[in-house]
């Protein structure tokens, strides 16, 4: 579980001195939607590009990146993170650095179907994916344990490249809830009970420590950029149910209490000292 902060009331990352040449700060983020997400298709590993909505968003999250200064820009190789993330490093006058272990999971015989269309052709699967989508992933799916143990190697190799710095991460909605409950300690068969999904272009905040034996902390989570196109915000993800941005899974953490829900406003990231706030 989640316990109290003890940090200073400097700021919800803490001080920078907790920070500096030790911990790295990451920002998770999902890319922007797909035309298969609009359809509530299961995109999975194929590389589907985004939508006009989801250029909007990535738009969006660049100009949040443009006052939000980040060290690094990290993303999965699909097209769809690539594409989220080039207005974005371009904003911070950035290259971005590809890692496939960011990609998304391969969900099988679900990838490009609906979960109607899933129940239709194999409603027994189905049933058994929604009871434990750990034990019973869809056939041909990697591994869900697979997934997690890949992504999180993945970042925790990022914070390892970039100590004390601070990294911005666009990912995929499985992979990186998948990630996070591994990292968390959060069991991973109730990753779609604790996290029912991350709202695309919204952001995830992890303090991590340089002790690999040490758990992140948990800044933000899931807590959007901008006001986002109704159709972004009212459909949901396959097989995931739709969550308001300023609902149950857009929360952040107070300095020295639980989590608090926000109104959309995020944190200024903890200032390093490589880290020169831009303007443009």
């Amino acid at each position: 579980m989640l316990g109290p902060h003890h940090t200073p009331p400097t700021g919800p990352a803490g001080t920078a001195a907790e920070l500096t040449g030790t911990a790295t700060e990451l920002t998770l983020v999902r890319h922007g939607r797909t035309g298969w997400h609009s359809e509530n298709r299961y995109a999975g590993a194929s590389d589907v590009p985004l939508d006009e909505v989801g250029h909007a968003q990535a738009a969006a999250l660049a100009r949040w990146a443009a006052e939000h200064p980040h060290d690094v820009v990290a993303c999965s190789p699909l097209r769809r993170a690539r594409q989220t993330a080039a207005p974005v490093s371009a904003a911070l006058g950035l290259a971005p650095e590809v890692v496939p272990a960011l990609r998304e999971m391969d969900f099988g015989v679900a990838e490009g179907r609906t979960l109607d269309e899933l129940r239709a052709r194999d409603p027994e699967a189905v049933a058994a994916f929604l009871a434990d989508p750990m034990r019973h992933p869809f056939p041909g799916a990697e591994p869900p344990d697979a997934v997690a143990h890949r992504v999180l190697g993945g970042l925790r190799a990022l914070a390892q490249r970039h100590p004390g710095r601070s990294v911005l991460v666009i990912g995929h909605n499985t992979a990186l809830r998948l990630a996070l409950c591994g990292w968390l300690g959060i069991p991973l068969a109730q990753y779609r009970d604790v996290l029912p999904r991350l709202d695309n272009a919204a952001v995830t905040r992890l303090r991590v420590p340089a002790d690999p034996a040490r758990p992140p902390a948990l800044l933000c989570l899931n807590v959007p950029t901008a006001a986002q196109p109704a159709l972004a915000l009212n459909e949901p993800t396959a097989a995931e149910p739709t969550l308001a941005p300023n609902g149950p899974a857009a929360r952040t953490l107070a300095p020295n209490g639980p989590a608090e829900q926000t109104n959309g406003s995020i944190p200024d990231p903890v200032p390093h000292p490589s880290t020169t706030r831009r303007t443009r």
